[in-house]
């Protein structure tokens, strides 16, 4: 039971953008698109969960004094891995993605859960946490970038979904666009949450 509750609750209780409003940064700027999102969510998923369990791991092995360094060593190490893997299978959105994928490594969704969360609990709720924060924060880029794709290109993953008379609303992909969709979802969220 306590593993779905992990899991679940990073999907809306406690969704990592639009609940606790972290990880802002890339959320606003990579999602243009579903395909950036997507990537940019599944990048951020997998250095969750990987970091999630390794801290969780060596909790116990690492002093007080230099806990959060060590956190970042082993955060940076699956940042590293995602970005060369990335770059090497998948060129276009590693371009696309730019600088937002080196700086997962100082996400303050994937340095705060292994502090909030791995640091303090064992290996399987841990991964159980990594994998529900993961899936909402990609869950969150999905809509948003579906929105702002939707409204400033009227294509969904690159498909016309709306009529060709159909006149794209310019500013839904540039930074005000983020901005508007993200505020308009975060009330939505708090009215539902009501």
């Amino acid at each position: 039971m306590s593993m779905i509750k992990e899991f679940s609750k990073g999907l809306i209780k406690e969704n990592p953008v639009f609940i606790m409003a972290l990880g802002l940064c890339p959320t606003l700027a990579v999602t243009t698109s579903v395909q950036n999102a997507i990537g940019m969510g599944i990048a951020a998923t997998f250095v969750l969960v990987c970091s999630n369990v390794i801290i969780s791991l060596i909790k116990n092995f690492i002093p007080t004094k230099i806990r959060i360094p060590s956190y970042i060593v082993v955060i940076a190490s699956f940042v590293t891995i995602v970005d060369l893997v990335m770059h090497a299978y998948f060129p276009m959105l590693h371009k696309n993605l730019g600088l937002f994928i080196p700086l997962i490594v100082v996400n303050c969704i994937i340095l705060g859960r292994a502090e909030a969360f791995a640091g303090k609990n064992n290996v399987i709720k841990s991964l159980a946490d990594g994998v529900g924060m993961g899936f909402g924060f990609t869950l969150a880029l999905i809509v948003i970038g579906g929105i702002r794709e939707i409204i400033g290109a009227g294509q969904f993953l690159g498909y016309n979904v709306l009529p060709l008379s159909y006149k794209p609303v310019l500013a839904a992909i540039l930074s005000p666009g983020a901005f508007l969709v993200m505020g308009l979802l975060m009330g939505l969220m708090k009215l539902l949450k009501k």
